[in-house]
């Protein structure tokens, strides 16, 4: 419930300000094959890969109250770090809406912590604009982590 009360309040917002529409429509095909191409890239680990799915111009925004990776390269300075010790990666998305350029999505990954860390369950929503050229421009996300289970004493 609260995620369809979150991308209730994107999609108005959206709707009112006309935030980075571009001339040409996103579809929903697209915005899955890139989710698919986001996961793949999360799931190898692979920051390069990662940083091609993004405009020059690109921003990438972790949370709210962080400043965003700025461009490809900051993106894949960002990927390498954050995806170092996590293991048997699985990210699963559901695309959820498009207007215009930008497109929303749920999304939720779950991994291991190298080399004896806990299994961690991440769930979230994307809200993503593409440039011209099928490109990610801007990318926010919001998410929660599940607590790790205390392991038995």
């Amino acid at each position: 419930m609260q995620n369809i009360r979150l991308f209730s309040i994107l999609a108005l917002t959206l709707a009112v300000t006309n935030i980075g529409l571009a001339s040409d429509e996103l579809t929903m095909d697209e915005l899955a094959a890139w989710l698919d191409a986001y996961g793949e890239a999360w799931e190898s680990r692979d920051a390069d890969k990662a940083a091609t799915l993004f405009s020059s111009d690109s921003t990438y925004q972790v949370t709210p109250y962080e400043d965003p990776h700025q461009g490809p390269e900051g993106i894949r300075q960002y990927w390498a770090g954050v995806t170092e010790n996590q293991r048997n990666v699985d990210f699963n998305h559901e695309p959820l809406s498009v207007n215009g350029n930008t497109g929303f999505a749920h999304w939720s990954a779950q991994f291991d912590i190298a080399p004896d860390g806990p299994h961690l369950e991440l769930n979230g929503i994307f809200v993503l604009e593409f440039d011209q050229d099928g490109k990610c421009s801007r990318l926010r996300e919001w998410w929660h982590l599940k607590a790790p289970e205390a392991a038995p004493e």
